[in-house]
Formats: C-alpha cells, structure tokens, sequence
C-alpha cells in the first residue's frame, strides 16, 4: 500500500488481542459516525480528496472518476452507497483506492481514515441479526475491539449494482 498525503502508515499499526492469534490487519475509515475497515491488501492508496469529474447517467452512488497518475478510476461516494446524508468535504475527506480481482481499480470516498489495525480474527462475528436489514449484504463481520465495534465490509458486495463497466 503506498503511504501518501498523511494516511495512517503500516509502520504504525495497532494491535489487538494475543500475538500467537491468527491476526486480520486492517484499514479502518469514518463514515458518519460509524468506523469501517477493509482488508488492507486490497488498499492499493490512500489519497487526498482531488478533483472528481462528474460521469452523466451514472449510478447515484458514483460520483465520477479521477485521473491517479493516468489510470482513470471510478470513484463511490460511500455516503451515498449507504444513503447517508451528504456533508461539505473537509481536509480530513480521503479517496481509498482499492484494487479488486481482475484488476478493478476504485476509489471509495470516506468521511476520514482512522489507523490501521491488527486484530484477532477470533474476535470478528457475522453480522448480528438485527443488520439484517438494508445494507447488510454488505457487512462481512463486526469486529469487537476494547472500546468499540468495527464493521468489516465485503467489498464484491459493495460493488454490486453500481455497474462500473459503464463508467471505466
């Protein structure tokens, strides 16, 4: 993952529960109110908000493409995948840049990024049945941390319905 325009760096990964566990390391990130986190082999990036070039006729959730260093790559405004209401962007908004099977390259936009983590993935539980609602198709699990809770996120699912071939 490259480390760039202050990201939390792998250098500086906290870590949870015992070390002879079986460890998931983590990107965690805000969105509202909640923290998310991703597998941190899928992070390719983490950037600063750039200008975002509007796509007409895209999904809702899309909210254009950016140019990163040539490539153009579909950016998801993570608000809007989960229908959250929008808020003005600040100097703590980032574009996670994910890499997916078949070289698939996108860019999620996220409120802030938090730290990267280890935690024991014996701590990690499905999603409980109360998420069972709109959105839980894309919950991979709920990590239990000391002071809090960490919702993992299944990021095939997450792309499902945005129909990125259209944009890419």
């Amino acid at each position: 993952m490259n480390d760039t325009n202050d990201s939390p760096s792998m250098h500086h990964a906290r870590e949870y529960g015992h070390k002879d566990a079986e460890l998931l390391q983590l990107v965690t990130f805000n969105i509202a109110e909640e923290e998310f986190g991703v597998d941190i082999l899928s992070v390719q990036e983490i950037i600063r908000l750039m200008q975002i070039t509007t796509v007409p006729r895209s999904p809702a959730c899309i909210e254009g493409v950016i140019n990163l260093r040539g490539k153009v790559i579909p950016v998801i405004d993570m608000r809007k995948r989960f229908n959250l209401p929008a808020i003005e962007r600040n100097s703590h908004t980032r574009i996670i840049v994910m890499e997916f099977g078949a070289a698939k390259i996108v860019g999620f936009l996220v409120d802030a990024v938090s730290e990267v983590l280890r935690i024991p993935a014996s701590t990690v539980e499905s999603a409980p049945a109360v998420v069972s609602g709109v959105g839980a198709e894309y919950i991979k699990g709920v990590g239990k941390l000391d002071d809090r809770l960490l919702i993992l996120l299944d990021l095939e699912n997450l792309l499902e319905g945005t129909d990125l071939t259209n944009i890419t």
